[in-house]
């Protein structure tokens, strides 16, 4: 491998058991295909398997998953019952709890009412809950609660998931009561992660006094209804109850159905009840945010706010994960940001997840915004949050192609310089880019240097196709490859941060053919 900068290194780039639910498999899977389904069959097989075989093993009644990619419903699948009585099966109109998946709609709505001029992320939360001023810390040093703190899980309260999922239907009267009496933390706020529902029951608060109405009311008038989420809410018992997917444990062979929560204070971290019609339109209104672009804003949050979803306090954790074949690990380093933990990941890049688990349900949601793919799902079974199989269904999706990052738009001061490269190799020569070079560029190395690294490179290399596409990672840096007569041709091209922006380094690394 020969290189055109000498001193630096290229930048290497299933069926449910029917049997014990009254029904036939082919009764109870229905498949509702896209209008224009953009994802081979045997793909879409492979990831049904893997849903049902999860379907049985787990005892999951009813259970339903979609797949979201450039803002459509590109596949969506259902399998076995909503109601074990009527043996009703469960569909795209079917309701489910989604549990904290809900944290993401109590995030945007303060990231809303941020927008709207009237709170800061940066304040202190007792300045929108007076009775969080009285509360005992535990160091004198410790810092006030912040509202990014709540947000991110680091306000130093304790785990609460098994206490806070019963919590939901608290009245706010004996919400109020438990903030004046103030609650015992974990650590100082500020140190380090704990997910905390607590938390965000508090942020419910906090869009509930600063908006002046419900956080429910806030919510579903700013954001569910401008995005046609009609069927969406936080009262169980003001929806349809034929619509609803019941929710069951699984216990010592047979299932029980478990009560229904009511709407409450808790409903902030968890009440969200939804069904596959409406939350289609959440996940297509999240992706739309990526990529940053010009344009009308079409959605009731601004898409940078979006954006902001998936920004945490740099509290990192570092899990190993398996991937699709036995042997196949891939470590993945995850925070919580708001509403959502973010991940860096080797196989599926940068993703923003959340499960959802409570009595009598459990749902995944996975987006991959950099693709604009995003895939969900819903159950009707206690905890039974199906977040490997939705992971595994996106590996699928990768391995088979079908998740390609979406292409930044070559600016013009990219193009005019890899044109120019283009003519620098033709040439033997760095003369086409006089006058587009940046002061560092023959400071680092001499232009009689690397014209002979070039010339070492081209008679190793012949001649190439130097019209190539070119790959832009941002508007000032990308990367381009071009097939030659002896290998492959390699380059990195990076402009300066002064204006206009010149080519402060160019490398060129050659891989001869084997």
């Amino acid at each position: 491998m020969m290189k055109l900068h000498p001193m630096k290194t290229l930048l290497a780039g299933t069926a449910i058991a029917m049997a014990a639910l009254g029904a036939s498999a082919d009764e109870s899977v229905r498949a509702q295909e896209a209008a224009a389904p953009a994802i081979p069959e045997e793909v879409t097989d492979r990831i049904d398997a893997r849903f049902l075989d999860y379907q049985t093993e787990q005892h999951v009644p009813g259970l339903v998953w979609g797949i979201v990619k450039d803002g459509e419903l590109v596949y969506f699948k259902t399998s076995g019952v909503g109601n074990l009585e009527t043996e009703a099966p469960v569909t795209s109109d079917s309701l489910f709890s989604i549990a904290s998946m809900s944290k993401a709609f109590t995030a945007l709505a303060i990231l809303k009412l941020r927008d709207e001029g009237k709170l800061y992320l940066d304040a202190p939360a007792e300045y929108y809950v007076p009775e969080l001023r009285g509360w005992t810390y535990p160091t004198t040093d410790s810092p006030r609660i912040r509202v990014r703190d709540l947000l991110a899980h680091v306000s130093g309260l304790v785990t609460d998931n098994p206490w806070g999922d019963r919590q939901q239907d608290m009245p706010e009267d004996v919400f109020t009561e438990v903030l004046k009496e103030g609650v015992p933390f974990e650590r100082a706020p500020q140190m380090a992660y704990e997910y905390s529902n607590f938390g965000y029951a508090l942020l419910g608060r906090i869009v509930t006094n600063v908006s002046g109405m419900p956080y429910e009311d806030y919510i579903r008038t700013e954001i569910m209804l401008p995005l046609g989420m009609t069927s969406t809410g936080y009262d169980v018992y003001a929806v349809d109850q034929n619509r609803r997917a019941l929710g069951y444990r699984w216990e010592e062979g047979a299932f029980s159905k478990e009560p229904a929560l009511g709407p409450g204070v808790f409903g902030a971290m968890g009440g969200v009840m939804t069904n596959a019609d409406d939350y289609e339109k959440w996940v297509t209104f999240l992706l739309d945010a990526w990529p940053p672009r010009d344009g009308e804003e079409t959605g009731p949050v601004k898409r940078s706010t979006v954006r902001e979803l998936s920004q945490g306090l740099n509290f990192p954790r570092v899990y190993e994960r398996d991937g699709l074949e036995e042997g196949e690990t891939c470590d993945v380093a995850m925070t919580y940001a708001m509403g959502f933990a973010v991940s860096a990941e080797c196989d599926l890049g940068t993703t923003l997840a959340h499960s959802g688990g409570y009595p009598g349900y459990g749902s995944n949601v996975l987006l991959m915004p950099d693709a604009g793919v995003g895939i969900f799902a819903f159950a009707n079974r206690t905890y039974a949050a199906p977040s490997r199989i939705v992971r595994e269904a996106a590996l699928e999706l990768a391995k088979a192609g079908e998740m390609p990052a979406r292409e930044w738009p070559v600016s013009d001061v990219l193009a005019d310089a890899y044109a120019a490269t283009g003519d620098v190799y033709e040439q033997d020569s760095l003369a086409p880019l006089d006058g587009k070079l940046a002061m560092n560029f023959t400071m680092d190395a001499s232009i009689p240097v690397r014209e002979r690294v070039l010339a070492d490179l081209k008679e190793q290399a012949g001649a190439c196709e130097t019209d190539a596409p070119f790959k832009a990672n941002g508007h000032l840096s990308g990367t381009f490859t071009w097939t030659c007569e002896n290998g492959q041709m390699d380059g990195w091209l990076l402009m300066s941060p002064n204006n206009p922006p010149l080519v402060q380094e160019l490398d060129l690394s050659f891989t001869p053919a084997i």
